[in-house]
């Protein structure tokens, strides 16, 4: 792993917290510790998430009202003055979403840069800080997840489980495309095209893609996929109860 300024303020403490969690393991799993691992850091991350999910609900909630102000005013600046008024007025901020993915992208990028630059399963004893101890023979780490499967190596298998569970993510996060008309705009067209590929062509992409670096992405990225599943499913559960009306 190369030294410099992102490997100091990003790489190297994610580097270390992933070492110290498979010190603490009795088998010294990769694979375990790297699904700790990523949960742990989408857990540090929830609060922002669970606003940008939020946001997301509710302006689809308020594309209705959207569509009317569109209608009403046609003059593009009019147009975008009164819907930028209508956010301001319900509290909405569609740019929300946008913090979380810069947020994201240092870590995912530092992420990637020890699963596939640090010489794993070989521990650099060079990038851990004096507390966390390693035993000289413990520097080569056990990339057997669950003794089955080598991480260190190509998988076909988790390759086809990180497209199956980025399909039902895809299919959760993007909204259902509108039916097609025929008076339909091209920014519609070119909407539901981009929906389209999200669902169905983005997760054979990612197939690829996975296949073609190592198990230690795969098992990372099919995480992250079951996390933002489960975080899209309980967040909008819990935001449709706080939001219904209370019975009289």
């Amino acid at each position: 792993m190369t030294y410099g300024f992102f490997t100091t303020v990003f790489s190297q403490p994610l580097y270390n917290g992933l070492i110290f969690l498979i010190t603490l393991l009795p088998s010294a799993d990769a694979g375990i510790a790297i699904i700790i691992f990523t949960i742990v850091v989408r857990l540090v991350l929830y609060p922002l998430s669970k606003k940008s999910i939020e946001t997301q609900v509710k302006l689809r909630g308020a594309e209705g009202e959207i569509e009317r102000i569109k209608k009403q005013f046609k003059d593009k600046a009019q147009q975008a003055a009164k819907i930028m008024q209508f956010y301001r007025e319900k509290g909405l901020n569609p740019l929300s979403g946008f913090v979380l993915i810069i947020v994201q992208i240092p870590i995912i990028f530092a992420l990637y840069h020890i699963f596939l630059k640090s010489g794993l399963p070989t521990i650099d004893p060079n990038l851990l800080y004096s507390f966390i101890s390693v035993k000289a023979e413990a520097l080569t780490i056990n990339m057997q997840f669950l003794g089955l499967l080598d991480i260190s190596e190509k998988s076909y298998l988790l390759a086809l489980i990180c497209a199956v569970t980025q399909y039902f993510q895809a299919h959760l996060l993007m909204p259902k495309p509108k039916p097609r008309q025929a008076n339909e705009s091209f920014k519609d067209n070119l909407s539901r095209s981009m929906s389209l590929q999200m669902r169905y062509f983005f997760p054979v992409f990612v197939f690829f893609i996975v296949y073609n670096l190592s198990g230690t992405i795969a098992l990372y990225w099919i995480t992250t996929n079951i996390f933002s599943i489960a975080q899209e499913w309980y967040v909008r559960r819990k935001f449709v109860v706080s939001d219904a009306p209370t019975q009289q």
